[in-house]
């Protein structure tokens, strides 16, 4: 019989870590923001903050007033359409990014600080989150409606573009991108 005394993989172990190091880890049970109080809350919204960006600049792009959109409410500043073609992205680009830099530890326990009850990255921490980003949106994928590869980038614009075809009647409705 073999007696199974730890789980763990060898070579994972934490010696030396004090224990307010030891504070941060990547367990994740819920969505929290404004301000994150956990290290995966922190990098989603650093994520959904940039894909939002990405995705306000594809609506302006298209010739879209980012600011008036479908699901989500007008209000001062916020762009609503640049948010309504972010919902398809995110678990593509930012939930992507997030679990890609916690599964390859490109940012680790020590890439964050906290601020009362705030959690974010460090300078060096949000540079590798970054990288990551821009690699993401750089990766290529076969777009489903045209069968050939485009960037997550040029994903956003094409979505943008389908939207606006939509919406002049010149196709019958819009597809999602869907990559599998």
């Amino acid at each position: 019989m073999v007696k199974v005394e730890d789980d763990d993989l060898p070579g994972l172990e934490m010696p030396g870590k004090s224990a307010k190091q030891l504070a941060f880890n990547f367990n994740f049970t819920n969505r929290n923001r404004r301000p994150p109080t956990d290290p995966v809350n922190a990098m989603l919204s650093l994520a959904y903050s940039m894909l939002a960006k990405d995705c306000t600049l594809a609506a302006l792009a298209v010739g879209f007033d980012p600011y008036i959109g479908f699901y989500h409410q007008p209000r001062f500043g916020r762009p609503a359409l640049g948010l309504d073609l972010m919902e398809e992205m995110r678990p593509l680009v930012a939930e992507s990014t997030v679990l890609s830099c916690i599964n390859n530890r490109v940012v680790t326990e020590k890439d964050f600080v906290r601020a009362g009850q705030a959690v974010n990255l460090t300078a060096p921490g949000r540079k590798r989150f970054f990288q990551m980003y821009e690699q993401r949106m750089s990766s290529l994928i076969t777009h489903p409606l045209f069968d050939y590869k485009v960037s997550y980038r040029r994903a956003l614009e094409l979505q943008a573009r389908l939207l606006a075809k939509t919406l002049t009647g010149e196709i019958a409705e819009y597809i999602p991108l869907l990559t599998r």
